[in-house]
Formats: structure tokens, sequence, C-alpha cells
């Protein structure tokens, strides 16, 4: 950020937000950071405009569908009050976290205790295609999809896989650029994409792999990093555009922080539903008490 993007764009004149994403994709990789520029010149915008962020990307939606992820427990017990608890808060779609050894069971109890609710795994790369046999199993249980089942770069593998899964596969690591998701879609690596706007770069890359999956009739939805308010906002924003028709890892503030760093804090509906804010850009304040207070290091970029 301050050795290569700020000096990219410091000087530099453009019309609009769009245009910023040509100046930034000199630099090979590093998308997190050039989100972080990228999403704030995007709320910047807006806010000259004086239109909430969400109708400036194009946005269609008043409010966005929640769900929620939980991680892997140590018994089953604990995972099915977990999840108990996730529903009981409105929560629309449960993923949960498998790995191997944490896979059928854990499913199958969730299945007995919870039939009709829409559950997802995610294996974050934990599994290969040797694993075959056993990824099958999960066909029994109706899915709605299978989340990064082999390798961050594996896109061969998915393709494999993928031809002999009923269970949609939804990429998650593999999808960094719109080429990666061209190559997915085309090649039939997965029928789902999960959109995250920290790993692809930004609003502007963002919006074309939702445009291209549209096109393709692929559903996207919007994946979680832990983010604070700030992030959680554009999040909510990102997942008001048209293809965005599955819940998704957007959930209330207080399900991770103590205190979040903006105001209103984030809250999820008794339906499992986000309000969509309706004032200028992100449509949340920063609370730059609460972040000064919590700031250990600050650098300025002029």
């Amino acid at each position: 950020m301050r050795d290569h993007l700020w000096p990219a764009v410091r000087e530099a004149k453009f019309s609009g937000a769009a245009d910023l994403w040509a100046l930034l994709e000199v630099v090979r990789g590093h998308n997190m950071a050039k989100a972080a520029l990228e999403t704030a010149v995007w709320d910047a915008e807006a806010k000259q405009r004086g239109v909430p962020l969400a109708k400036l990307l194009g946005g269609t939606r008043e409010e966005i569908a929640s769900g929620v992820s939980v991680g892997i427990k140590g018994s089953l017990d604990e995972l099915v009050a977990a999840v108990g608890t996730e529903l009981a808060a409105g929560y629309q779609r449960i993923k949960i976290k498998i790995k191997p050894g944490k896979d059928l069971e854990q499913v199958k109890r969730l299945r007995q205790e919870f039939p009709r609710i829409k559950l997802m795994v995610d294996a974050n790369s934990a599994y290969t295609i040797a694993d075959l046999p056993l990824l099958q199993q999960l066909d029994a249980f109706h899915l709605m999809m299978i989340e990064q089942p082999l390798g961050w770069d594996d896109l061969y593998g998915h393709v494999e896989l993928q031809k002999k899964l009923q269970t949609p596969v939804c990429l998650d690591e593999c999808i960094h650029t719109l080429e990666h998701a061209e190559a997915a879609i085309a090649l039939g690596a997965c029928k789902i994409i999960n959109i995250k706007m920290g790993r692809v770069g930004g609003y502007t890359v963002a919006k074309k792999i939702h445009d291209l999956c549209q096109a393709r009739q692929v559903p996207v939805w919007c994946g979680g990093m832990l983010e604070s308010g700030i992030g959680r906002a554009h999040n909510i924003a990102i997942s008001t555009l048209p293809n965005f028709t599955l819940p998704g890892d957007v959930t209330a503030s207080k399900r991770y922080w103590h205190e979040d760093i903006i105001e209103p804090e984030v809250t999820v509906g008794a339906q499992g539903t986000i309000r969509v804010p309706r004032g200028p850009g992100i449509g949340y304040q920063q609370r730059l008490d609460t972040i000064h207070k919590l700031t250990v290091q600050t650098e300025r970029l002029a």
C-alpha cells in the first residue's frame, strides 16, 4: 500500500471509482491491499454523489439474506447446540467446517436434528481427489454445496470431482481473478462461486465476476473474512447485486465483536436478513474514538 499502490494513484485523475483498477492491476497480487484502497474510493464516490453505495454499484435489494459459518466442534452435541443457537438467531443458512475425520458423522447428525435446514459444508482445501469415495457419501444429505473441497489452486482436481458428485461444488480460494472464474465455469470445476472482495481486489473485479456468473447462470454468494464493521458494510453493499441469490457469510456485528467500530452496528432480523442502509456511501459511521483507542500503530499516506 505504502510503497507501490498509493504512489500509483496519489497524483492520478480519474472520473470515478471504476477507473481505479486500471492503476492498481499493474501490481501483481496483493489483492487485499488493493481492495482496501479501491473500496474506500467507491465509498468516497457514493458519498460525493449523495447516494447509497449499493445503489452506485447497481444493487437491487433493500435487504440481504444472511447465513452463518460454524467451526469444527469437539463433539457432535456441541455442534448441534451451536447450530441450534444460530437457527434461533434467525440465520437462513448454516455452513459447517469439515475436515478428514470430522465430516460424515457431523453432517449425518445435523440432518437428523434439523432435516429441513439449508445446510452446506466448507472444507477449506482439506481433501484431495483420493478422498472421492468419502466426498461422494455427502451426496446423500442433500447439501446446498460443498465449498472448496480440494487444494486452493487445484482447478483440474475440482473439474474431475464435480463430474462425480451430485452435490454442487463451490469454489472459494481458487477464484482470485476474473480469468480464474472464467476458467472454472468453462471447465465445469464448480456450479457455484463464492466472491470475497478482499480475495479478488475490490468491487471492480467482484462486479465482473458477478456479471460473468449471472450470464452463465452460476449463482454467487458473499464470503466472509472476519471483517470489522467497515468491511462488513462493503459486503452488504456488494450482496445487493442481483446474482447474489444465496445467503452469504455476512452476519451481525455481535457474533464476532464485543464492540464494533461502526455505528449503528450490523444486526440480523428475526427472518435472517440484514437491512441495506440508505445513507450515502456505506451507510454506517466510523466510531473514530473507538478506532483511536484500539490503534497500536499509525501510518499516514500523503
